[in-house]
């Protein structure tokens, strides 16, 4: 169809949907990690882009952000909506619709998605890095990268080979310790990690990460709310015996600062990074939001809280008994994820499959509009077990969203 129906098209996409947008599946490879294999991608397709590309170790949902990886077409990282037989950008969509997609504050604000979330899959641990601020990434036009974990137990059946994340700085260290490393990096493994600490993961839970905070994810799937960004810089020489390009710690600093350990290391938020007390201030446990036993729902926070002092993202798991339906209104739109069972979703039907070729249209994944996310949206269970799925929201959306700590607090 010509690109000047797009607006007729979208429009369609919304109506028939009733707000609610079916989302294709969005696979990202990354060329220096090994993907974990839960994805419920078919193994023969874990290199379907080429060996070259790397192997797909991620799958981003509601994205508007392109990836930046070397090579990628410019649609890499895109989700693309799925209607009657068209097909077309999430981005383009809200382009035309921004508004009614998004919400009148956030487009006002932003006049796109400003946010995206994925699922991460690595067989190992990755390399410590961190994520370059809005000041930082501003340098080369891009922008900076918050972001946030939660590890759901439905797609962590097994660990793989390091489900332990190492986070920060210990308390102590000196900037001249990490400035040593980096002058070591050609000579092995420089050590970095013998400057952190390890906390081991547990299904069920979630952390939130500032930006310009190290850190080295292990090997449990984790579901990432993120902002809309792609920047990154890795401090570690050798992961798993495998050297990391120097290219890689310096992909997304201006080209002067390339070689300038005092600014690579000035990149680093260094009271973040040596906090004594890192886990009470970022470790994230479910909190109950809405639902209970009786109701045949529930409806929990998994991302909360807020990074230096801004409610930058935020997403809920909810689980539906079968045989039980729940209606929930959010402030804003979002991105949708099933993980177990099936159901409807307002008009549409959905389910967690258990095997994905690459390049097949699953029903797992929805896009629900700020109109409609107002309006309401009753998901039904039709299956006989229960039908989970996390979703998750753009910044500045709850009024009483809780604050890192608060699963802590006693239960009224």
């Amino acid at each position: 169809m010509a690109e000047q129906n797009l607006a007729a098209r979208v429009r369609a996409a919304v109506d028939a949907g009733e707000g609610i947008l079916r989302l294709a599946p969005n696979w990202v490879p990354r060329s220096f990690l090994m993907p974990g294999g839960r994805l419920k991608l078919a193994r023969e397709d874990l290199y379907a882009l080429g060996t070259d590309r790397g192997g797909i170790d991620e799958r981003w949902f509601a994205s508007t952000t392109p990836a930046a990886n070397e090579g990628a077409p410019p649609d890499e990282g895109l989700s693309y909506i799925v209607a009657d037989g068209d097909r077309f950008t999430l981005k383009d969509a809200i382009a035309e619709f921004g508004r009614e997609m998004i919400g009148d504050a956030l487009w006002t604000t932003y006049e796109r998605w400003p946010v995206y979330s994925k699922f991460f899959d690595n067989l190992g641990p990755i390399p410590h890095h961190m994520h370059q601020n809005q000041e930082q990434a501003a340098l080369l036009g891009r922008e900076g990268k918050p972001e946030s974990y939660y590890f759901p137990p439905q797609l962590n059946w097994t660990g793989n080979n390091f489900p332990y994340t190492f986070f920060g700085l210990e308390p102590g260290t000196r900037k001249s310790d990490v400035r040593h490393c980096l002058e070591h990096w050609n000579l092995g493994d420089n050590g970095i990690l013998d400057l952190s600490k390890a906390y081991r993961l547990k299904p069920g839970t979630g952390w939130l990460v500032p930006p310009c905070v190290l850190h080295a994810p292990g090997s449990l799937v984790t579901f990432e709310p993120q902002w809309g960004s792609d920047v990154f810089g890795m401090y570690q020489s050798m992961v798993e015996g495998r050297r990391v390009p120097w290219e890689l710690l310096v992909k997304d600093v201006p080209e002067q600062y390339h070689q300038d350990l005092d600014y690579l290391v000035a990149q680093l938020d260094w009271e973040k990074n040596v906090d004594p007390e890192f886990k009470k201030n970022n470790y994230l446990e479910p909190i109950l939001r809405s639902g209970g036993k009786e109701a045949g729902y529930v409806d929990k926070w998994v991302v909360y809280g807020r990074v230096n002092g801004q409610q930058l993202f935020s997403a809920c798991e909810l689980t539906i008994e079968p045989a039980r339906s729940a209606t929930l209104t959010d402030p804003g739109a979002y991105g949708l994820i099933v993980v177990q069972g099936s159901g409807t979703i307002g008009k549409l039907a959905v389910d967690s499959p258990n095997f994905i070729r690459y390049g097949e249209v699953t029903q797992d994944e929805v896009f629900v509009t700020a109109k409609r996310a107002g309006e309401g949206v009753t998901f039904q269970n039709t299956g006989s077990e229960p039908f989970v799925s996390l979703r998750y929201f753009g910044p500045d959306t709850h009024a009483d969203l809780p604050n890192v700590g608060d699963h802590l607090k006693p239960r009224k």
